[in-house]
């Protein structure tokens, strides 16, 4: 239990401290509550109703069961799958006194899987709520990873749910029509999100990574930031491990006090005096080891909320990348325009500053001619002219994705320390509440005891 507090303290004061030194930077840019114009321009076409009004404020979401079918999978082979019921009302027909049935049809998880891609590519500059797991991780050895489990689908269900609204009360994400028709589209919906052509938009791993390593001038608020979302990663991961650890531990003492509850209850058959005394508190500890099914079920709930952090860091990672992606590509447009300017020097001036292969050339072979030149000093001014637009349009994306960025990594940081510390204190008063639930038994048993 030490453990389990320690770390609790140095997740919230590690993370904290380091959203707030990446936060406090001079250099950052002053958001407001909305995203800037050019990148809500940029999305226009996928957004559905005005700006500043979410659709959890329109629409009642919730996704109600989950359920086992049987099909054929992409290969033609027998599978078994479960698909999950999503159901959505109008909030002004609950408003005005009308309860009309939702309207409900059926998702499979890798559509949710297809819908947080699409999100993913579309909103480059946001920290897109993550998926619960698709398969049991950090789990106490009692409980099942079977990803058909019924436990572990319910869990699953109460994610999916938690994702749905989570997007649905962002500002930008959820007035995308792509949203809309995942909701309320059964069939045809994904027909409309592959003719977004959102696949071929997606940066490969492989850029992604290049750019990393060959970044000459990185912003140092989203490397910070990305030193963060792997310290956020590390040590919630350290926390669901403990946990995991003590589940198992408070698994034996429960087990432990059903041995008690066996041993009276055979002892008080063979006392005449002391029989009652003893089966009532074979009784207690009877119950006590019952309990602590529900108990740990209730500690699932707890680790599913610690779980949704370990996958937002990796979503706040994207967002860096994608900025490192974005200021490679300015840094390379502007070294390329650097060089075509110096060759625009060197042919007008015939004087070449560094040594080159057209240096060598122009020695052995000897000068070109003025027509020779001024063909391809047109052609260097033409490229110049493209190559300073690409400049000013990649410097314009930078910087609007920047402060696009920034004004979310900021809501992201409230949203993050609200639901950890909730989760965290929530957790203290659940493991409060079961020690005194075991205190309260023993003085059950004592008092059985005195009565002998």
């Amino acid at each position: 239990m030490l453990s389990v507090s320690c770390l609790s303290a140095l997740l919230l004061h590690t993370l904290e401290r380091r959203m707030a030194d990446a936060g406090n930077k001079e250099s950052a840019p002053i958001g407001g509550d909305e995203f800037t114009n050019t990148e809500l321009e940029n999305n226009k076409n996928n957004t559905m109703v005005e700006e500043g009004s979410t659709l959890l404020r329109r629409m009642e979401i919730s996704v109600a069961e989950a359920e086992k079918r049987t099909g054929k999978n992409t290969v033609n082979m027998q599978e078994i799958f479960t698909v999950y019921l999503i159901e959505t009302r109008p909030i002004d027909a609950i408003t005005e006194g009308h309860n009309p049935a939702p309207d409900s049809l059926w998702r499979r998880y890798s559509e949710f899987e297809i819908l947080r891609n699409y999100l993913l590519v579309t909103y480059p500059f946001i920290v897109v709520p993550p998926l619960p797991e698709k398969r049991a991780e950090f789990v106490w050895h009692k409980l099942s990873a079977d990803n058909m489990d019924p436990d572990f689908v319910e869990r699953r269900r109460v994610g999916l749910e938690n994702f749905l609204l989570r997007v649905a009360s962002h500002s930008v994400l959820s007035n995308d029509k792509i949203l809309y028709h995942f909701l309320t589209e059964e069939h045809r919906w994904k027909e409309v999100v592959y003719e977004t052509g959102f696949q071929a938009k997606a940066d490969s791993r492989i850029k992604a990574l290049s750019a990393t390593f060959r970044v000459k001038n990185p912003d140092k608020r989203f490397t910070e930031m990305k030193h963060y979302s792997d310290e956020l990663q590390s040590l919630t991961s350290q926390l669901l491990r403990v946990r995991a650890r003590v589940a198992d531990r408070l698994y034996g003492v429960y087990k432990v006090h059903g041995n008690y509850g066996r041993v009276f209850s055979e002892w008080s058959a063979l006392e005449k005096e002391m029989g009652d005394g003893l089966q009532s508190a074979g009784h207690h500890m009877d119950a006590y080891a019952a309990s602590v099914d529900d108990m740990l079920e209730e500690e699932e709930h707890y680790a599913d909320q610690l779980k949704e952090y370990l996958f937002y860091a990796e979503a706040l990672r994207a967002v860096c990348r994608k900025h490192e992606l974005t200021q490679y590509e300015l840094e390379t447009a502007s070294s390329d325009l650097i060089s075509k300017k110096q060759q625009r020097e060197e042919l007008a001036t015939g004087m070449v500053r560094t040594f080159s292969f057209k240096g060598m050339t122009n020695k052995l072979f000897g000068q070109e001619t003025p027509e020779q030149r001024e063909a391809k000093l047109s052609l260097l001014e033409e490229q110049i002219v493209q190559g300073e637009e690409t400049v000013t349009e990649k410097t314009v994306e930078c910087e609007e994705y920047v402060k696009g960025a920034w004004v979310d990594m900021q809501r992201f940081k409230e949203q993050k320390d609200r639901d950890l510390r909730e989760a965290l204190i929530g957790y203290a008063v659940m493991q409060i509440s079961m020690c005194k639930k075991g205190i309260q038994v023993w003085t059950n048993a004592k008092e059985c005891f005195h009565k002998m």
